[in-house]
C-alpha cells in the first residue's frame, strides 16, 4: 500500500473520504477480491497515485464487507469509483477502464489555481486561521468569478468572525439553486441565528419567570442559546414554545427547530432525539 492509497470501512469513511475532499480530491475505488476487474483497475489506481504524489488520494472500499456504503452511494456494480471534492461526489465511472481514460479521469479532478487557493483557505480555516482563509478566499473568488462555493465559504467565515452583514450580503449574492443544497441552508441557519440571538441571556431568563407564555422573548433567548452553540438548551426553549402555541408566528418555533436541524446537518443523535420529540409534540 503507497503513501497516497489506503483502505477505508464504515467506522472511517466519513473522516478518511468525505471530510478529508474539504482539502483534496479523494477517489474511492469501490472492489471485491471476487471480482476480475476490480483486480485489473485497482493496481492502475494504485500506480497513478503515487505517480500524482497526494494531488489526489485514492480510498479503497471492500464492497463485500461494507455493503451499506456501497449502497448508500449508488454502487450497483464493481469496480465502481466515485471522486469526492468539497464533501460531494463531483465524478465516478464503472468498469475496468485503460490507464489513459484513468487518467483522464483523474486530470478532471485536479484543482484549477483557484481550487488550490480553495483547498489552501480550508486548511487555514481548520489551524482556526480565520483571517487568511478569508483573504486566501478572496483571492480564488478572483481568479473564479463563477465559483459560488467560495463565496459560500466566506460566507461561512463572516459569520464566525462577526460580520454579519457582510456575510448576508455574500451570502445573498448566491444562486437559488446553491441556496437550495444541503451545506447553504446550514450556513444560512448558522448566520440567521447569529442575526437574531442578542440580548442579556439573565434578563431574558428573568423575564421568562415573571412571564412564561411570552413568545417573543422565549424566542430570543432560544436563538441567543443556539447563535452561542448551546443547540440543546435552544431546542428546549423552542419545543417548548411548540408545546404551548403551535401557531404562534405562523409556527415560527417548528420552522425554527427545522433550521437547527440543518445547522447540525440533519445527522445525529442530537437531532434524532428531536425529531421524535417534535413529531410527539405536534400530535
Amino acid at each position: 500500500m503507497g503513501q497516497y492509497s489506503f483502505d477505508v470501512d464504515a467506522g472511517d469513511f466519513q473522516h478518511k473520504v468525505v471530510e478529508a475532499s474539504r482539502q483534496v480530491p479523494v477517489v474511492v475505488d469501490f472492489w471485491a477480491e471476487w471480482c476480475g476487474p476490480c483486480r485489473a483497475l485497482k493496481p492502475i489506481l494504485e500506480k497513478l497515485a503515487e505517480e500524482f504524489q497526494g494531488k489526489f488520494i485514492l480510498a479503497k472500499v471492500d464492497s463485500d464487507k461494507n455493503q451499506e456504503i456501497a449502497g448508500q452511494f449508488g454502487v450497483r456494480g464493481i469496480p465502481s469509483v466515485k471522486a469526492f471534492f468539497g464533501g460531494e461526489i463531483v465524478d465516478e465511472f464503472s468498469g475496468a477502464i485503460p490507464e489513459s481514460e484513468v487518467r483522464a479521469f483523474l486530470q478532471r479532478l485536479i484543482p484549477s489555481p483557484a481550487g488550490e487557493l480553495h483547498i489552501a483557505a480550508g486548511r487555514a480555516r481548520d489551524q482556526g486561521k480565520l483571517a487568511e482563509a478569508l483573504q486566501l478566499l478572496g483571492e480564488a473568488a478572483k481568479l473564479d468569478l463563477q465559483n459560488e462555493v467560495v463565496r459560500l465559504d466566506a460566507a461561512d467565515i463572516l459569520v464566525e468572525l462577526g460580520q454579519l452583514d457582510e456575510a448576508r450580503s455574500l451570502f445573498n449574492s448566491l444562486s437559488p439553486l446553491l441556496r437550495m443544497e444541503a451545506r447553504a441552508r446550514q450556513v444560512e441557519a448558522r448566520l440567521t441565528f447569529a442575526e437574531a440571538g442578542e440580548g442579556d441571556e439573565a434578563a431574558l431568563r428573568d423575564r421568562l419567570v415573571a412571564q412564561p407564555d411570552d413568545m417573543e422573548n422565549r424566542m430570543q433567548l432560544a436563538n441567543l442559546l443556539i447563535a452561542n452553540g448551546r443547540h440543546q438548551e435552544g431546542l428546549e426553549q423552542l419545543l417548548d414554545m411548540v408545546r404551548r402555541d403551535r401557531a404562534w408566528n405562523d409556527e415560527a418555533a417548528r420552522k425554527a427547530i427545522l433550521a437547527v436541524f440543518s445547522l447540525l446537518g440533519d445527522q445525529g443523535p442530537l437531532v434524532a432525539d428531536y425529531r421524535r420529540k417534535l413529531a410527539r409534540a405536534l400530535n
